[in-house]
């Protein structure tokens, strides 16, 4: 699969469009190509490339203060249209079976849903979370996404006795098992030490105010990214 990855990277741009998947109607409203760009980018280390440079702009302008959205919304990139099953099964490669053809020397095609799953299988719309498995250990870059809030983070002294005054909120939001997003409560201490601003939060009592996004990542093979919007 990571092969398929690095072939079919420069190929993103042609191949993500929503005129080449034939899928239902409702879904079709709902799926934004973008998506599916930073899947595959983010998955191969954002390689350097026009699709890519774009996909990775999305992916930090959804965290830009206001409001900060999900970077990447997995819900939005039709990977195959999704059925029910009383078996479970690793649908890992069908990222890329919805959305190029295997022989890379034919042109690329239309895909239809019918080539990706049984037509005996009732289609559903998934809402908020990947429509196929994404369970398995190829998708963990997905679930490695972290994205840090610093709403508000303010260190001062209090002019009566010289005491330190510390103050902060600050929300994580993290991806479940099938992409599904959820912000929770968290806490200066859980930034990581690639986030900078708060370097000297409970040292003595320098004044401090902060306010930031920070988000990271790991891709496919495991390198560690991250970026920050100071605001």
């Amino acid at each position: 699969m990571h092969y398929l990855i690095k072939k079919l990277l420069p190929s993103v741009a042609v191949a993500l469009t929503v005129t080449g998947l034939s899928l239902p109607a409702p879904a079709r409203a709902q799926t934004y190509p973008i998506d599916c760009a930073i899947l595959l980018c983010l998955s191969g280390g954002w390689p350097a490339s026009v699709p890519c440079a774009r996909a990775r702009a999305e992916f930090i302008r959804r965290i830009t203060p206001w409001p900060v959205e999900p970077p990447l919304q997995i819900w939005r990139c039709p990977m195959g249209a999704s059925y029910e099953s009383d078996r479970q099964s690793n649908n890992a490669g069908r990222i890329f079976e919805a959305l190029y053809r295997p022989d890379s020397r034919q042109p690329l095609q239309p895909l239809r849903v019918d080539d990706v799953i049984p037509t005996d299988r009732a289609l559903r719309l998934i809402q908020d979370r990947a429509d196929i498995d994404i369970s398995g250990p190829e998708f963990n870059f997905v679930r490695s996404i972290r994205i840090f809030d610093v709403r508000y983070a303010r260190q001062h002294e209090s002019g009566r006795d010289s005491d330190c005054n510390r103050s902060a909120t600050v929300v994580l939001g993290t991806y479940g098992i099938q992409g599904d997003f959820s912000w929770q409560r968290s806490s200066i201490t859980a930034l990581p030490e690639a986030h900078v601003g708060l370097e000297r939060w409970g040292q003595n009592c320098p004044g401090i105010y902060h306010r930031s996004v920070f988000v990271d990542w790991r891709d496919y093979e495991g390198n560690y990214g991250f970026e920050q919007v100071n605001y």
